[in-house]
């Protein structure tokens, strides 16, 4: 009897460690195909992750389900980069560096995050940026402006907003075709470093990931 049950265990585990390498294939899958080409079909993101259609909707019974997990798992990545920007402990100047090279290393490996015809997809249930990402730039930025580095006349919410939009904007001309990579970038850094009153260039890592994937 021990002999079956432990036989039942470990093919239990098998299987959900092979679902579990299925889904991870799909989802990365689904980032590449779809920041690609957002129309892309179910069927050719099955092919990207090296498995069946079927296999695909098993797991993700619509399109929008698919795209609505992978949102949730690029938030996740996108809080990681952050938690390993040392946004508390850097200068201020660098910190806001790293905060912006986190944004160009997120959007760099989900472009489709950007596709304006992105519509319709739930916000994610854990580690919204919506939610995340403004206190943390605030407080950066109230480090810096304690620090002297940063200008204290503006609240540090409201630079927190405008260096947000500025990394926006500069993601809409990159989208648009306007500006590189690397351009936008570096016009953003530059940017957000005056807009903060900051007359340091930082360490210029602002630039770094920004065409990544």
């Amino acid at each position: 009897m021990g002999d079956t049950l432990g036989a039942a265990a470990k093919t239990t585990r098998s299987r959900r460690s092979d679902a579990r390498r299925s889904i991870d294939a799909i989802l990365n899958a689904a980032r590449i195909v779809l920041g690609e080409r957002l129309d892309a079909s179910m069927e050719e993101i099955a092919t990207g992750a090296g498995v069946t259609r079927q296999t695909v909707y098993a797991h993700f019974p619509s399109r929008d389900a698919l795209i609505a997990a992978l949102i949730e798992v690029a938030a996740a990545e996108y809080l990681a980069l952050l938690d390993d920007a040392g946004l508390d402990t850097a200068p201020p100047a660098d910190a806001l560096a790293r905060f912006l090279d986190a944004g160009w290393r997120f959007i760099g490996r989900y472009p489709l995050i950007l596709n304006p015809t992105l519509t319709g997809i739930p916000r994610p249930k854990t580690n919204d940026p919506h939610d995340v990402v403004p206190p943390r730039l605030e407080r950066l930025i109230r480090r810096g402006q304690g620090a002297g580095d940063f200008d204290r006349s503006p609240p540090a919410a409201w630079l927190a907003a405008a260096v947000i939009g500025l990394q926006h904007a500069a993601a809409a001309e990159i989208a648009d075709g306007r500006l590189t990579a690397d351009e936008a970038a570096a016009l953003c850094l530059e940017s957000t470093l005056r807009l903060c009153g900051s007359g340091s260039g930082g360490s210029g890592s602002g630039a770094a990931g920004a065409g990544g994937r």
